[in-house]
């Protein structure tokens, strides 16, 4: 008789300060296509895709949050349940990571240890890219983000990537803590 598999639903939130590509991202990973013009997020947006993961169904119930910052006051609440995080910046533009300290807030409210992917944004702008390797490497070890990958929404580079690696890292640390107790 085979083994009937549960589906397990993860809450993903993905933050940023406005502009980054964060609605973008998600419409790229989630139908498959680029969206030249978006509209700021009011708020929150949530979306849903479901992955096989090792024979399992893993449904991501991925969040978009608006990143300006008069909606912020919200977004603690919205965070509730957060299993795993995407944290975007733009490649191109240094001040997109002005409210990292926020954002990290936000995203670890409720639990100290949810695991966050630093992901940088247009990566196709190759021309325009205005950080270096070093200062990338020293804000995922300053904030304890477990990995960081460029991605463009625009070509589709590493967009899949991304949403693999946070789910991996999430499943892994589910499973980690359920061995512990």
């Amino acid at each position: 008789m085979k083994k009937m598999s549960t589906v397990k639903v993860l809450k993903i939130i993905i933050t940023g300060n406005g502009g980054v590509g964060k609605t973008t991202l998600l419409h790229r990973y989630i139908e498959g296509r680029f969206l030249i013009n978006t509209y700021m997020t009011i708020g929150v947006e949530f979306f849903i895709k479901e992955l096989d993961f090792d024979n399992n169904k893993i449904l991501l119930q991925i969040w978009d949050f608006g990143g300006q910052e008069r909606f912020r006051f919200l977004l603690r609440n919205y965070a509730k349940g957060t299993k795993g995080a995407l944290y975007l910046f733009d490649l191109t533009r240094p001040l997109s990571l002005v409210d990292i300290d926020d954002w990290i807030d936000i995203c670890r409210s409720e639990d100290p240890t949810v695991p966050i992917l630093l992901i940088g944004s247009k990566a196709d702008l190759e021309e325009s890219i205005s950080f270096d390797e070093d200062f990338v490497q020293n804000m995922q070890q300053k904030y304890n983000l477990f990995d960081f990958i460029k991605i463009s929404s625009k070509t589709g580079k590493n967009v899949d990537e991304a949403f693999k690696l946070i789910a991996e890292k999430v499943i892994k640390s589910i499973n980690d803590n359920a061995n512990i107790d």
